[in-house]
């Protein structure tokens, strides 16, 4: 049996066709082309679908399901309420894919499938309850409950990175102040170090820009902080102090066998894990019991793609469709 996984991005849309055990068969990709409006990309999907057929020689009718991971928040029957990157609002995707493909099609959240990926293959295999955190531009976050995905009533249920922790110096994109993810995103971390440089903190970090601030990145600022950079040392212990409190109320609220970090940030690495896990603890409401495991997430660029297929996979045998 075989299923394609597509993972519909801002700037890409990558398409694979996927084994029943979660193992890419082969894949293409190509440009969003975000202008051409919702049924551009839904008729390049279908375009890259066949594609991949083509390529491995197989016929469309040997699909079992076609799943799709998407930069937004979808309902049950694959309608987008909104995707913020594509500048869709009630798009019908899950509806058109189907009647152009005539396969089951099931639609959700590009970081819920990425749950899926990491459930099936990843970090968080063999798990009956797990998260998967991405920390990138922004955060995003998926929920695995008794083996089975977690999205809500409305399917907007695991806007982790939309939690309010706490008042920030600046505001959200979605317009509250105290989000997560204005705290621990990339982003977060770019906006803080700007903050403390343009408040008259020394730092290296200016000069390894050639002043240019627009150039500042986590990467760059993690760099620094073990060098013993100041100012990249306080955007660092600033992250990890928030990221460990939004991580302890996930734990306190879901007690999950496991929590998954991927994501840019994620190429910390130990850095980050070894900081992380001893704030957490500060934090847990069972300090003496914190059982759950904090590791890196496994399948980086290939998540989107078996994920959506694996997604697909699941919701076909619970009779979703």
């Amino acid at each position: 049996m075989y299923y394609m996984g597509v993972d519909l991005g801002g700037t890409s849309i990558k398409v694979g066709l996927i084994t029943e055990e979660g193992n890419i068969i082969n894949k293409v990709s190509g440009p969003t082309e975000v202008e051409k409006g919702p049924e551009g990309i839904i008729n390049k999907i279908v375009d890259l679908i066949d594609e991949v057929c083509k390529l491995t020689g197989i016929k469309l009718e040997a699909i079992k399901a076609v799943g799709v991971g998407i930069p937004g928040v979808s309902r049950d029957d694959g309608l987008v309420y909104f995707a913020t990157n594509l500048f869709w609002t009630n798009v019908p995707i899950g509806q058109s894919l189907r009647e152009k493909l005539g396969l089951p099609v099931y639609i959700e959240n590009d970081a819920t499938v990425a749950a899926v990926a990491e459930f099936i293959k990843g970090g968080t295999k063999g798990t009956n309850n797990s998260i998967f955190l991405t920390l990138g531009t922004g955060v995003g976050g998926g929920l695995i409950i008794n083996k089975k995905v977690y999205s809500g009533s409305h399917g907007i249920g695991t806007e982790m990175g939309h939690m309010v922790i706490g008042k920030n110096f600046y505001d959200c994109n979605c317009g509250n102040n105290g989000c997560w993810e204005t705290f621990v995103s990339a982003t977060a971390m770019n906006k803080h170090c700007i903050k403390l440089l343009e408040e008259g903190n020394k730092s290296t970090i200016i000069d390894k820009v050639a002043g240019e601030r627009r150039l500042i990145n986590a990467k760059l600022i993690f760099d620094c902080a073990t060098e013993e950079d100041e100012v990249a040392l306080l955007v660092v212990e600033r992250m990890i102090k928030y990221l460990a409190i939004g991580i302890a109320n996930l734990i306190n609220i879901f007690d999950p066998e496991v929590i998954a970090i991927g994501g840019g940030i994620s190429g910390a690495g130990n850095l980050l894990l070894d900081k992380l896990k001893k704030e957490i603890v500060k934090t847990i409401y069972v300090k003496n019991m914190n059982i759950t495991e904090i590791v890196l997430a496994q399948l980086g660029n290939d998540a989107g793609i078996i994920g959506s297929g694996m997604y697909g996979k699941m919701q076909l045998e619970e009779g979703q469709n």
